[in-house]
């Protein structure tokens, strides 16, 4: 049994958690839920792993306390500077991280695939990213948006030996695209839970390649089978930062 403890549990994702931990039956319990006015190292003990969707300012705060108790962590919040990655990760040789933008089994497996794609069509096809969240969503372009640009500039760096340039829209007298350009366009409505399009786009054929979540379930359940899985590396002497690439094993 993984006991875990959410921060930012009265958000939508953290009621998402606590939803569909039961589910899950003998592999996991909630033993706490943390929130703005609420101390994590009171109850910290009582856990084997924390889930963090609160804010990207409490992250920090959080993975300092995981570590001083040594339990492992799951990061789900996003929009995080460079500076601030920096920090939180300092602690990857202490506790086991896993950090990812999305954990949905559809998503991961597409940010491998899109990869695969990238190097059979090369440098032929022009690269767009479409992302569409909820009007409640404080960051743009999405988590996930970025790691597929990420996962896209690996490919394309190494085929044009040059790092991709993001054109985060078009106005005006722009020129011509170039072949190092990668759009990376954010669309913002309604209570769409999270839509993702990559657009392979060549002379005389277009390839989109699009996931669509209906329900943060699907995130959920990645996130707590990411908790159990992080315990069993902290338990195992494993500290270090993963993803979930790793937990799914697609590496």
């Amino acid at each position: 049994m993984t006991r875990v403890i959410i921060t930012g549990a009265k958000g939508r994702m953290g009621q998402a958690l606590i939803a569909c931990a039961p589910q899950l039956r003998d592999n996991i319990q909630i033993v706490g839920q943390v929130n703005r006015r609420d101390n994590l190292a009171v109850i910290i003990d009582s856990s084997d792993v924390v889930i963090d969707f609160s804010s990207k300012t409490a992250t920090l705060g959080f993975v300092e306390l995981c570590a001083k108790h040594k339990k492992a962590i799951v990061i789900g919040t996003t929009g995080h500077s460079d500076i601030e990655k920096s920090e939180i990760t300092k602690f990857k040789s202490e506790i086991a991280m896993v950090w990812a933008s999305n954990f949905s089994l559809g998503i991961n497996t597409l940010f491998w695939l899109i990869q695969e794609m990238a190097r059979v069509l090369d440098v032929r096809y022009d690269l767009e990213i479409l992302e569409m969240h909820h009007r409640w969503k404080k960051d743009a372009p999405s988590g996930t948006a970025k790691t597929f640009a990420e996962k896209l500039n690996a490919v394309r760096k190494s085929q044009l030996g040059v790092d991709l340039v993001k054109r985060h829209g078009r106005d005006g007298i722009v020129g011509e695209r170039q072949p190092q350009e990668i759009g990376v366009h954010s669309i913002r409505g309604g209570d769409t839970v999270g839509d993702h399009t990559i657009i392979f786009a060549g002379n005389d054929e277009r390839i989109e390649v699009t996931h669509k979540a209906s329900s943060r379930a699907a995130f959920a359940y990645g996130a707590l089978h990411a908790a159990i899985w992080a315990a069993d590396q902290q338990a195992n002497g494993k500290p270090g930062l993963y993803d979930m690439q790793d937990v799914l094993k697609l590496k």
